[in-house]
């Protein structure tokens, strides 16, 4: 077997550019801890509103019938079962299928933040968010119907239930990593070939490229 090692140079830039990288990224979560606020203030929804806590005044929906003859509603749950049933994505929403006291089934966005138990979380009455239907084709992705519809299929397609909003806010430590990841990443890309190329011309690395020799310099035969 063939061993090939990265010269000291390479290896050494490498170092000294991940180690600063570490600085770029310390400071990089010190400003993203505030911009999570305003995103997290963002995407918190009120109480009574779509993707927010329902309250007792919100119409408890029993039946496909009593969600599109209501505006705003709610659908008590037992315990997390739309979690058990299928789910995919459709466009930039993961839905679920969420099993109405009827029977029915019917895919929802569901803002997991607004999810109120009544006892166990797992097996007890979960009040879903306040939602609202909204009418799409959801025939249009076969992919999506495929995962939602694994082991049972939907009683409507042509609709789903928003009980997300302008919630579904993402944890603090998924956030951050989005941002810091691509600024270590870029810092190391950005660093590396200046400190290599910094310490060619103080003659301590070897030059990837050699530089061109000036005008009116004589170019020395390997010879001479």
């Amino acid at each position: 077997m063939r061993y090939t090692r990265m010269r000291f140079d390479i290896w050494l830039c490498l170092l000294l550019a991940f180690l600063v990288s570490l600085g770029t990224t310390k400071l990089a979560g010190l400003y993203l801890a505030g911009a999570y606020q305003n995103y997290e203030a963002d995407h918190t929804v009120a109480d009574g509103s779509i993707g927010g806590k329902a309250g007792a005044e919100v119409f408890r929906a029993q039946s496909v019938d009593d969600l599109l003859s209501h505006d705003t509603f709610t659908i008590l749950s037992d315990g997390i079962e739309y979690c058990n049933r299928g789910g995919g994505y459709y466009g930039s929403h993961y839905m679920n299928a969420v099993t109405l006291p009827s029977g029915e089934l019917v895919a929802a966005v569901i803002n997991s933040d607004s999810v109120q138990s009544e006892g166990d979380y797992f097996s007890g009455v979960n009040t879903l968010p306040v939602g609202r239907v909204v009418f799409e084709d959801l025939e249009s992705s076969e992919s999506f119907l495929n995962q939602i519809e694994y082991s049972e299929p939907l009683s409507r397609r042509d609709f789903y239930v928003d009980m997300l909003g302008t919630g579904g806010k993402v944890a603090e430590a998924d956030y951050t990593q989005r941002y810091t990841g691509t600024v270590q990443a870029a810092t190391i890309l950005v660093c590396f070939p200046l400190l290599h190329s910094l310490g060619a011309k103080l003659g301590v690395f070897p030059f990837f490229f050699p530089p061109r020799p000036k005008k009116g310099e004589e170019q020395k035969s390997e010879w001479d």
